[in-house]
């Protein structure tokens, strides 16, 4: 057997099927470029879900991880750390909010984001104690803890692992008057992304999340906003909410907040929020350790440039002026998306989204299907404008073929 297949064997022998990746053992990588373990290179159409919007190998970052590595690692929250600080100002600033609450994964800081509405709302709102509802919408994708796919609508996600926790209510996406109908003196919040991506990039209706939060402001609910991926300069903003002028009461974001290096979430709120905490009530060994805090204080220097959301905008111009060329010609029904990151839905008769991103991959061209039909497309920030025409006219072959 080849090493790619011997190493993919061996995975497949040791590890939970908890995941089908595409055939590919990656073993180096840099910018928007990953190098198998034969020696092939591939463009890197995915960027890890947007947890490398910087590219792979970005030397400000990698830089900064091994400055700090020399120094010290971790601590837990039992002491204080000379970058917690800084960290938590510097991102309570890059997000107009007061506080902070870091922990590591995007599903523990969704699972954070639950727990302190549901504190606001009995501390504060003054919900009977156990009634607290939260509102989600529909084909959501918040992460797979089991509280979070309580509330999803992917039967992949929630099958199998219940009880489920109650609490939630799901209203259709993009849907004002079904949200207004589903509020109660007892929601708390409503949950959602500002783009759904694992449901392909769906971008809500022009005042949707205007109208979300005169909503939430007329009923005295917490919007809460989960920018784990459209965050961070992907949409060609540093949120995804700005593209509506809306100033959501909490940011979830994960992701690019650890460059790629290292997980990284965070909870970002007012102190009338985040203050309902005391000492004891949540928290993480891991969350907010000195490497943590170091790369993410660069990962937000590099935002305050403005120089990747620039690059999201006008390479995501180019790329869905392209993409809008296919629509109509027999392989792609639609074409959705914001700044530097795109579903597209192939027809079913042309191939299916898991087909299409196996011949990109023989084409070195590394993109992921969802939900059957759809591609994603979100190469990092950094991607030049030359590599991108490359990717699209793989994608445009394979679309002939």
């Amino acid at each position: 057997m080849s090493t790619t297949e011997t190493a993919i064997a061996s995975a497949e022998a040791h590890s939970a099927h908890n995941y089908h990746p595409l055939p590919v053992v990656v073993a180096s990588a840099d910018g928007a470029w990953m190098t198998d373990v034969e020696g092939r290179r591939y463009l890197d159409m995915l960027a890890g879900y947007s947890a490398l919007n910087f590219g792979h190998g970005n030397r400000r970052l990698i830089d900064a991880a091994k400055a700090q590595l020399e120094r010290v690692t971790l601590t837990s929250r039992a002491f204080h750390h000379d970058r917690f600080a800084e960290f938590c100002t510097q991102l309570a600033e890059l997000c107009g909010m007061e506080m902070v609450l870091p922990m590591n994964t995007g599903a523990e800081a969704v699972e954070t984001a639950v727990k302190t509405a549901r504190k606001w709302g009995y501390r504060v709102k003054g919900v009977p104690d156990g009634m607290a509802k939260i509102i989600v919408a529909a084909n959501n994708f918040h992460g797979r803890t089991t509280t979070i796919v309580s509330f999803s609508t992917d039967p992949e996600a929630r099958a199998d692992f219940g009880p489920y926790t109650p609490g939630f209510e799901i209203v259709p996406y993009g849907d004002l008057t079904s949200l207004r109908a589903a509020m109660t003196e007892n929601t708390v919040a409503v949950l959602l992304e500002p783009i759904q991506g694992e449901a392909g990039v769906l971008v809500p209706p022009p005042g949707y999340l205007a109208g979300v939060r005169e909503l939430t402001r007329e009923r005295n609910v917490l919007f809460i906003a989960d920018e784990i991926q459209s965050g961070l300069g992907r949409t060609g903003k540093t949120f995804a909410c700005e593209h509506e002028g809306v100033v959501p009461d909490m940011y979830v974001l994960g992701k690019a907040l650890g460059g790629g290096v290292v997980p990284v979430s965070a909870v970002v709120s007012s102190a009338a929020v985040l203050g309902v905490y005391r000492p004891g009530e949540h928290g993480s060994t891991f969350g907010g350790n000195p490497l943590a805090c170091t790369v993410a204080l660069e990962v937000i220097a590099m935002l305050r440039t403005g120089e990747f959301q620039q690059r999201a905008t006008e390479l995501g111009d180019h790329l869905h002026q392209e993409l809008g060329l296919l629509v109509g010609g027999g392989a792609v029904e639609t074409v959705r998306g914001r700044g530097l990151w795109a579903g597209v839905d192939i027809d079913p008769g042309h191939g299916t989204g898991r087909e299409i991103s196996e011949k990109l991959m023989d084409r070195r061209v590394l993109v992921k299907d969802t939900h059957g039909s759809t591609i994603r497309i979100a190469p990092p920030l950094v991607i030049s404008k030359e590599d991108l025409d490359w990717g699209l006219d793989q994608l445009r072959e394979v679309l002939r073929g």
